[in-house]
């Protein structure tokens, strides 16, 4: 090297002609990690920390490569995901007792974010097109109030729906929303839970095999009060049921349960949601599923959040499911975020398995044929969380119901002959 040339310290950058860049010296085409707006390009990657909005411009354009999406079969949703939703008033027919109402609200009306606020584009869109609120109060009262909602004419025309419930503060009581018929629809539920209450909302997915159905249920459970969560999902060709319960009080408890079968060629998909954010809370999560025939696709998402401020939490979530014909997929995902240590547990469980050989073996050993003891299997395995809705007739219908898809692949759910309507 000339004298004229003096050699480059180590801690000095060296100068390169143009054209002998070494290979990989160049920054790569996503960086920038350094610029002022580096924190925008961090993808999501927790459950907690999802944008909130009611606004639709607030979320992206839905590409299915989006964490809470990819599963998702987004050309059959996309119509849900783009605006321009119908959100007026619908047909229902309503049986309920004395303690219980249900009505027709503005869709301005203050009990609206109450329980919660958007989380994705579909919930947005239902969101942004409600032109009316439907809703469901359970009344403080000595007697155990019961509402039971049938829904069946939403057409097949794209439409949007907005349901608040609330229990007073130490009510009881049960809400059934029940859906039947074809539907095009994305829904917003808000579950409010007063200090004392005890509540079970049951969401039962009923629909015709052309229904595509996107429902996000928000619940706000109050200080001492308990709320029991159950979703039945049997009929449609694509259900998303995406249930989140926010424990934001002393003593808030819950219990969310979940029994889905799906069909040949047949989506269900559940993302659930447990928030841990007061001290002494408590909850469980139990979801089963069977799968029959090509294509059939079922999602569980479980997610559980235990804050700084979840002293004392006492926290477990499963998902079970249970593979009966070759060509179904069963995806599984439990989630646990933990910020304290002072906690009294906490746990999570996924499993997926066909038949268990030895339980067929020993009912065929006491004289049991194969095809009864496969039902028996499977009866048994879904109606222990069938059980748990504690509405003796809804679960004699709905253990029917899974009889009738082991028996023929489909759904049959058949209303109660009694069943009287109130617009």
């Amino acid at each position: 090297m000339s004298s004229s040339t003096p050699t480059p310290r180590i801690d000095q950058p060296v100068a390169l002609a143009p054209g002998s860049e070494q290979h990989g010296a160049k920054a790569h085409s996503d960086g920038g990690w350094d610029a002022p707006d580096a924190a925008k390009k961090v993808p999501v990657q927790t459950r907690s920390e999802r944008p909130q909005s009611g606004d639709l411009d607030a979320f992206a354009p839905v590409t299915g490569r989006e964490v809470n999406w990819k599963f998702a079969p987004i050309a059959k949703l996309q119509p849900l995901l783009d605006g321009g939703l119908d959100g007026s008033a619908y047909p229902f027919l309503a049986r309920q007792t004395e303690g219980a109402d249900v009505e027709w609200g503005r869709s301005d009306d203050p009990a609206v974010g109450t329980a919660g606020l958007p989380e994705d584009r579909a919930a947005a869109a239902a969101w942004t097109a409600r032109d009316a609120v439907l809703k469901v109060t359970v009344k403080a009262t000595e007697a155990h109030e019961s509402i039971s909602i049938t829904r069946s004419d939403f057409g097949t025309q794209a439409r949007a729906a907005h349901t608040v419930i609330t229990a007073e503060q130490h009510a009881q009581g049960i809400v059934v929303i029940d859906n039947r018929g074809s539907a095009l629809l994305s829904e917003n539920v808000e579950i409010v839970v007063r200090d004392g209450a005890r509540l079970t909302v049951v969401s039962l997915q009923d629909w015709d095999d052309d229904a595509v159905h996107v429902s996000t249920q928000f619940a706000e459970v109050g200080r001492d009060a308990f709320l029991k969560h159950v979703v039945v999902s049997l009929g449609g060709d694509v259900v998303r049921v995406n249930p989140s319960t926010h424990l934001g009080a002393q003593g808030a408890d819950t219990e969310m349960y979940g029994v889905y079968f799906a069909d040949a060629g047949q989506y269900i998909e559940q993302q659930v949601y447990v928030n841990h954010d007061a001290p002494n809370t408590r909850g469980r999560v139990n979801y089963k599923g069977a799968l029959q025939g090509e294509g059939a696709h079922t999602v569980w998402i479980g997610d559980v959040l235990i804050g700084r401020a979840g002293d004392g939490t006492d926290s477990y979530e499963q998902n079970r499911n249970l593979v009966l014909t070759d060509g179904t997929r069963a995806d599984s995902i439990p989630n646990l975020e933990i910020e304290t240590g002072n906690i009294e547990g906490a746990g999570h469980a996924s499993a997926t398995g066909r038949f268990d050989d030895e339980q067929l073996f020993y009912l065929q050993a006491r004289g049991i044929p194969e095809e009864e003891a496969r039902r028996l299997v499977v009866l048994g395995f879904l109606v222990e969380v069938l059980q748990k809705i504690g509405a003796p007739e809804l679960e004699e219908r709905l253990i029917a119901a899974v009889e009738q898809e082991l028996a023929e692949g489909r759904t049959a759910v058949a209303a109660p002959a009694d069943e009287q309507a109130d617009a």
